[in-house]
């Protein structure tokens, strides 16, 4: 059988996506050919594809994509608890950039009924990061206050919904009115446009000097420094995410001089590593969707052949919400 998918040959930018046909093999032990319905992108997928080296390279040439939504078509040898006809997600397993795909039976989390296929593509990954830097990294707690930067994006919004409802007061950087707006919406009760204002200065501003309990900032070389003067004491600055590149070498002493604050760098990753973490993650993102503690907002759907030019859009912050390529 083959398959449309988006391949890359070389690191670099938007421009090495390339659409190929490629073959797929038959579904082997503990494996399933999945149909995709809807893709997510992540800033990962970026990552991904322009890394060399480092913590994001990945052998090329490589097919991008690590979240969808698919229907189960076929069963390799092995394989239980699945059918033909299954409706299913996942979400860090490169190779979603394709129509159709093989992938490990034990990854694949069912998508409830009530749930349509674009939003499970578009919340998953998404929506399980917010739950582990909520409820493992920093378990959110009434009264704290927190700063999310970037606030009106995928990650961003889902944050500050599932923060808000949890009862935090969320503070949000945004780089534009429009997406100060979204930030709004989505339960930041203060907005920063962080191109017109200082965004430290502001923090303290609203809080009366005292800072906030965290800072998530999937932002990382431009804000880490901000990030740190906003924490008050002891609290706790979570790295996740590097949209505007690395964050340099740091002297942990600096982290003494800010008030012995704390540093994470979590990935996901590491919370997905069984079946049983997946599970948990991916179900408390899809009852937290039926409370309606946090809501899908895809702002950008385009055709799986025009992945280069969503890339472009995602790498210079003119996109809202999630984004779905549709095969």
């Amino acid at each position: 059988m083959r398959t449309k998918a988006i391949r890359v040959h070389r690191a670099g930018g938007p421009e090495v996506l390339e659409l190929e046909s490629v073959d797929l093999p038959v579904p082997g032990d503990g494996e399933v050919l999945l149909r995709h319905t809807a893709i997510g992108v992540n800033l990962i997928d970026t990552y991904h594809r322009s890394a060399e080296a480092g913590q994001y390279a990945i052998p090329k040439p490589a097919t991008l994509g690590v979240e969808a939504a698919a229907v189960v078509e076929a069963l390799g040898p092995g394989v239980e608890g699945l059918k033909p006809g299954d409706r299913v997600a996942y979400w860090m397993i490169p190779g979603a950039y394709a129509e159709r795909r093989i992938a490990p039976a034990w990854r694949l989390v069912p998508i409830p009924d009530e749930i349509e296929d674009q939003a499970a593509a578009a919340v998953t990954l998404k929506g399980a990061t917010a739950y582990y830097l909520l409820h493992h990294v920093w378990p959110a707690k009434p009264g704290a206050t927190v700063l999310v930067h970037a606030a009106a994006g995928g990650v961003g919004q889902l944050l500050c919904q599932w923060a808000a409802r949890l009862g935090v007061t969320v503070i949000g950087t945004a780089g534009s009115a429009e997406k100060a707006e979204a930030a709004r919406r989505a339960g930041c009760g203060h907005v920063i446009l962080y191109r017109e204002r200082d965004f430290a200065e502001e923090v303290r501003r609203i809080t009366g000097s005292k800072g906030v309990d965290a800072v998530f900032d999937s932002v990382g070389r431009d804000t880490f420094a901000g990030s740190l003067d906003c924490l008050r004491r002891l609290g706790l600055l979570v790295n996740f995410g590097q949209s505007s590149g690395p964050v340099p070498p740091v002297d942990i002493s600096v982290l003494a001089a800010k008030g012995s604050v704390f540093l994470a760098k979590p990935t996901l990753a590491t919370f997905t590593r069984t079946r049983e973490d997946l599970l948990e993650l991916a179900g408390g993102v899809f009852q937290a969707l039926r409370e309606k503690a946090i809501t899908v907002d895809i702002g950008l759907t385009a055709p799986l052949s025009e992945a280069a030019e969503v890339h472009r859009r995602l790498e210079s912050r003119q996109t809202a919400g999630s984004t779905i390529l549709v095969p």
